[in-house]
């Protein structure tokens, strides 16, 4: 006799289910063909009131957690293959698992990911989805983040600290904007991240280091520096900004420190050869991806710098979002 999970699979994901290897979710495992490639493999768990809010709308927060790790695959240079979910809840609620699989569905068909098996869990805590995402990449071709070199152009996809606003609207912290409508684009910023996916192949043949902005821009990039063994310069009237983030910096011109450190921005930072550059945007705008180039790659080991035009540092409290 099914039990309450066996019924809750066969209802809500077995139809997401539809890459053969998934063998209809009647195993205990998949099937991942790998061909002449390489897989690349990626997790990210997000959970309620750490990445989404208990509130937040159950279509956003599917989006949210299979998104996430979509940006890792894309600044790998990788083509996604599938995943598989773990979702841990505190009850079986048909008003919020109806919307979730619905656009967990529609997203894993948009971006080609196929839904491979997983696990569901009761908790007594908060909920928490996590996923793990497969992509493939030709033999020897992933893009990683330790191979920066002196003298690389930094560049970044989209804008920089829409999610970061978005989320502060949503606790209520306030803030200058009084446009509704610029208000909800910052919060749909941080419900729902753009992989960009699109620009993948063009990382994979142009960068020569890349990882995605999921703790803040210049934490991450300290991350890339750090194991790159270099430093970087970060001009800040270069950093991508969306129009309703240029109109928050505009009447409040301190938030510049809090847009290139908060979170959740989901954007690809690269460091590509200046000879390779303008191939790079190049291919960008074939796919459709809006690129900026904030700085430079230097020599040293000194955390990177974000400078205003006059080469002053900008003093940051801290780099970006930690969870210890």
């Amino acid at each position: 006799m099914p039990s309450g999970e066996d019924d809750l699979i066969t209802r809500y994901f077995k139809p997401l289910a539809t890459a053969p290897g998934a063998l209809g979710l009647t195993d205990d495992a998949a099937i991942l063909q790998a061909g002449g490639d390489d897989v690349v493999v990626t997790t990210d768990a997000i959970v309620a009131g750490v990445h989404f809010l208990p509130d937040d709308p159950p279509d956003t927060v599917a989006r949210k957690a299979l998104r996430v790790n979509l940006s890792d695959l894309a600044a790998k240079g990788a083509t996604p293959a599938g995943f598989v979910l773990t979702l841990a809840l505190r009850e079986v609620s048909e008003a919020w698992l109806a919307p979730f699989a619905r656009a967990l569905g529609e997203d894993a068909d948009q971006f080609g990911c196929p839904l491979l098996g997983g696990d569901t869990v009761s908790t007594p805590g908060p909920a928490m989805i996590s996923v793990t995402a497969f992509g493939r990449v030709p033999r020897g071709k992933m893009v990683r983040r330790s191979t920066a070199r002196i003298g690389d152009v930094l560049v970044v996809s989209g804008t920089i600290g829409d999610a970061t606003l978005g989320l502060a609207i949503l606790k209520g912290e306030g803030g200058p904007l009084d446009n509704d409508a610029a208000r909800a684009a910052l919060i749909e910023r941080y419900r729902v991240p753009q992989p960009r996916i699109a620009l993948a192949q063009a990382v994979r043949e142009h960068a020569s280091a890349a990882m995605d902005i999921s703790d803040g821009l210049m934490g991450d990039l300290a991350k890339l520096c750090d194991v790159s063994g270099v430093s970087a310069i970060v001009q800040a009237n270069s950093v991508p900004l969306s129009e309703p983030g240029r109109a928050w910096l505009a009447r409040d011109p301190g938030a510049i420190a809090r847009l290139v450190s908060g979170g959740d921005d989901y954007e690809i930072l690269c460091a590509v050869p200046e000879n390779r550059l303008a191939a790079f945007e190049a291919a960008a705008r074939s796919a459709g991806v809006s690129v900026s180039v904030i700085g430079r790659i230097v020599a040293g080991k000194a955390a990177p710098r974000l400078v205003d035009a006059g080469s002053r540092e900008i003093p940051l409290q801290r780099r970006s979002y930690s969870h210890f």
